[in-house]
């Protein structure tokens, strides 16, 4: 009876561990920053651990500083990367951040932070999250990162302007 029992435990066991695995989706694949070994960058990784944007998920990223939210990733994080010079980049002010708008993939949407080092990239894709809530939600852990003094000259609120305003960063 007991050479009966063990191959069907060993069966319901995997089909068990298979089940469950099949919940589970893949990392999502994103290259490190240059600078994501800072140790700021590691303060915002622990401080956007399991949190959710809206309605979406966190998921498992393949690469150190980086997070995503979505199935698919609908919004991207990634700390560490080049700390952007003065530009013409539209620039809106949330919480006391300034993030540089790049729209040139539009929907998909990329705002990097400006006058903080290192810099976050927060890529959005505008037709499945909103890029408000993406970025206020992240407001409190990208805020941790160290403020250089940089700021926005004539910044857009985004719960005002439609962001096709142009705005000169000045350091």
């Amino acid at each position: 009876m007991e050479r009966v029992l063990r191959p069907l435990a060993a069966v319901a066991a995997a089909l068990l561990v298979a089940s469950a695995l099949a919940g589970c989706s893949a990392p999502v694949a994103l290259d490190a920053a240059p600078d994501a070994k800072n140790p700021a960058c590691a303060a915002v990784s622990v401080a956007v651990r399991d949190t959710a944007i809206g309605d979406l998920a966190e998921r498992d990223t393949t690469a150190q500083a980086t997070a995503a939210w979505g199935d698919p990733a609908a919004v991207t994080l990634r700390c560490g990367v080049e700390v952007p010079a003065p530009s013409t980049l539209p620039c809106y002010e949330l919480n006391g951040i300034y993030w540089l708008l790049d729209d040139s993939a539009a929907p998909v949407y990329r705002y990097t932070t400006f006058g903080r080092d290192p810099a976050v990239q927060v890529v959005v894709d505008q037709d499945r999250a909103s890029t408000y809530t993406s970025l206020d939600t992240l407001s409190d852990a990208v805020g941790s990162t160290p403020a250089t003094g940089a700021v926005c000259s004539d910044a857009i609120d985004p719960t005002e302007g439609s962001g096709d305003a142009t705005s000169t960063p000045s350091g």
